[in-house]
């Protein structure tokens, strides 16, 4: 058979993205298991297990804080993959450097947990925290930008989903940014600002709003008729 009889080669069309969200996953699942590692009762507690146990609350509070960013993390990456069509050698590199972020957040977590009521070195360990954060939120606010530009996006995309999940990644941006600055001066605040972001992102708002109002209408239907 000659070179003007084969038949012609199939164009690859990107990279798959079955392997790409199983390898996130991955990722994901480790960084949020390396956390609870970080938790542990101080060698020698004896007779005084339950004071040990609550003067580990900085490990708590920091487990609970970045258990909710990486889940909420996890939830917007989830989201942006599920409207990619395709994907390209740019965007598995962006990919790739948003879980080197995603990764490194134990790290943080643990100098929070260490050094929190200790002055300088709290405000030093929340501001690393906090940019941290935001890094690892900037780059997945730059893959979802990316994808919609570079026409990843699957076709069939309805429009306002596709905004509504741009106003929804946008937010803490802004509001990482706020918190750094006040982590310098109030860093408890900051660290709980930081969980107010992640369950404003975990929480599905646009899906709450309409059972509880649904909830209301039915408790006031239920109500016996008001006699004169």
């Amino acid at each position: 058979m000659t070179n003007a009889e084969s038949p012609p080669r199939r164009r690859r069309r990107g990279f798959s993205k079955g392997r790409l969200e199983a390898f996130s996953d991955g990722v994901f699942a480790i960084a949020i298991t390396l956390l609870v590692l970080d938790i542990a009762v101080p060698a020698g507690a004896g007779q005084h297990l339950l004071r040990s146990f609550i003067d580990e609350w900085p490990s708590y509070v920091a487990y609970v804080v970045s258990f909710s960013t990486i889940g909420a993390m996890w939830l917007g990456h989830n989201a942006v993959t599920e409207y990619l069509d395709h994907a390209d050698a740019t965007f598995v590199r962006l990919n790739l450097l948003f879980l080197l972020f995603v990764s490194f957040l134990p790290f943080p977590t643990r100098l929070f947990a260490d050094f929190i009521e200790r002055d300088s070195p709290e405000r030093v360990a929340v501001t690393i925290y906090g940019i941290s954060l935001l890094l690892t939120a900037t780059l997945l606010m730059t893959l979802w930008r990316y994808a919609q530009r570079a026409g990843l996006v699957r076709p069939d995309a309805d429009d306002q989903e596709i905004q509504l999940l741009t106003q929804r990644l946008t937010p803490g941006l802004a509001g990482y940014l706020i918190l750094i600055v006040a982590g310098l001066f109030v860093p408890i605040v900051a660290v709980f600002g930081y969980f107010a972001i992640a369950i404003f992102y975990i929480i599905p708002f646009r899906e709450v709003r309409p059972a509880l109002r649904f909830w209301r209408q039915a408790r006031h239907s239920s109500r016996p008729p008001e006699t004169s």
